[in-house]
């Protein structure tokens, strides 16, 4: 993956997850608290510090593992916790709390599609480099999460939805916790991997 990335652009990919992560994170945090579940400010997730969004197994080492072995790497940020006992609206509170995490990338997509667009002529290599990249991973996160596989955040709005027979399927995909998401990554991924790359190209392509 890094084959061809500069040690900067490599730097700039970095960051850009970074704020990306930890965005996306205390999104979710901040939904949960205007509806109701204080467990994130509680806990401390209501804040800008990436440090707090990182996991040393699953956001440094499995990402680092994959790579090693020539596989795609992904990564899984700390999660925040929700109760969703405290939220209003029940399970459509839970699809919100579980939205508010992509929406938080896909608006900073478009805010550094439109930053790009006004400074085309006048950004540098790096800045114009750092905006690509960081609209190509926030897009690449928005998409992802998308997906109505649990615990993805899509799954959210899947069970405020579904019927009670698919929800029961969900609750036992998602009770594998993490093990969910290497079946999901290894074994699923794969399938549905072209049209989500193709998807996510036409966003970049429409906001840069």
């Amino acid at each position: 993956m890094f084959g061809n990335m500069s040690i900067l652009d490599i730097g700039l990919f970095f960051v850009s997850i970074l704020i990306g992560m930890t965005i996306h994170e205390a999104s979710h945090g901040y939904m949960a608290h205007l509806l109701g579940d204080h467990t994130a400010k509680d806990e401390g997730r209501l804040t800008l510090n990436p440090l707090k969004s990182i996991d040393l197994l699953t956001t440094i080492l499995l990402p680092l593992v994959l790579v090693i072995f020539g596989l795609m790497p992904f990564f899984v940020a700390k999660p925040v916790n929700i109760n969703p006992r405290n939220l209003k609206f029940d399970e459509f509170g839970l699809a919100l709390v579980g939205l508010a995490g992509p929406i938080s990338n896909f608006l900073l997509a478009v805010i550094a599609g439109i930053i790009f667009r006004l400074g085309v002529n006048s950004l540098n290599y790096v800045e114009a480099q750092f905006l690509v990249l960081f609209a190509e991973i926030n897009i690449s996160l928005f998409i992802f999460n998308l997906i109505p596989f649990p615990p993805l955040d899509g799954s959210r709005l899947l069970y405020a939805l579904a019927p009670e027979n698919i929800k029961d399927i969900m609750n036992k995909i998602e009770s594998l916790g993490f093990i969910s998401i290497l079946i999901f990554m290894l074994l699923i991924f794969q399938f549905i991997a072209t049209p989500v790359f193709n998807l996510e190209l036409h966003i970049l392509n429409f906001l840069l």
